[in-house]
């Protein structure tokens, strides 16, 4: 039960900060694996810690979505911007295409190469407002861009955060857009697992709640203070990190 409970911990930290940060949450359990062998890596805790997520995000923007609900143009936008990566997400998951992408040298160079893309794309000046400038046009570029996190080592949260700074949102908006944009995507990845699950003979238990709420509490102070910060400071600090540890991958690959 200890030995559960520490890693059921350990992904939850993972999942709960990785998800809504622009960083690799592979590539961080790649390095984990390496240093820990994991004994309850299985589909229900993964969509344990999935359903964590989902419901932190739900709870901590439940006044954004109720406006979201009543705003049909701005539901279409939200709808049309997830559109890309769940029918791209959903082909490669069934033709198990997904599989050829989970290497650990992808996951190096894509850790590296989206840490430059973000660095150029924060130095962009801001125009445009989401409640304002938020077009069909602009959320099909986005979520066109968010096919990309499909790739492990992108970062979702990353890519779209990334897209939001290339078309001149400011931090903050581009925040919001990517914590949007994760409700339906992580929504469609649970509904994937259920699938699955449902072929499946498996005993729900007490250890699977505990992922949830461990999920959703690391989850929703991620959203939280992650908010607060790119409100005060530019993304530098993740560009940084990125870089340092697609060095480490590197090491770990070639040396």
């Amino acid at each position: 039960m200890t030995f559960d409970f520490f890693e059921i911990l350990l992904l939850s930290i993972i999942q709960g900060i990785s998800e809504f940060i622009p960083v690799s949450s592979s590539a961080h359990l790649f390095l984990v694996s390496n240093i820990y062998n994991f004994k309850i890596q299985s589909l229900l805790t993964d969509i344990g810690l999935h359903l964590g997520s989902l419901l932190a995000i739900i709870t901590y923007f439940h006044s954004d979505l109720s406006n979201i609900f009543r705003n049909k143009n701005l539901l279409l936008l939200m709808i049309f911007g997830s559109a890309p990566v769940i029918i791209v997400g959903a082909i490669l998951y069934q033709t198990n295409l997904i599989s050829y992408l989970r290497n650990i040298e992808i996951i190096a160079w894509t850790t590296l190469i989206f840490a430059i893309l973000l660095y150029f794309a924060d130095k962009f000046k801001v125009n445009k407002k989401l409640n304002t400038k938020l077009d069909l046009r602009t959320i099909l570029v986005i979520g066109c861009f968010q096919i990309l996190a499909l790739i492990p080592g992108v970062s979702r949260s990353g890519i779209v955060i990334t897209a939001g700074r290339f078309l001149k949102f400011d931090r903050y908006d581009s925040t919001k857009i990517s914590f949007y944009l994760s409700i339906p995507v992580i929504a469609g990845a649970s509904f994937l697992g259920f699938k699955d699950l449902y072929k499946e003979t498996t005993d729900f238990n007490s250890m699977i709640l505990l992922t949830v709420l461990l999920s959703y509490f690391f989850s929703y102070f991620t959203i939280k203070y992650f908010l607060i910060f790119v409100k005060r400071f530019d993304l530098k600090l993740f560009v940084i990190y990125r870089v340092l540890l697609s060095v480490l991958l590197f090491n770990i690959i070639y040396f």
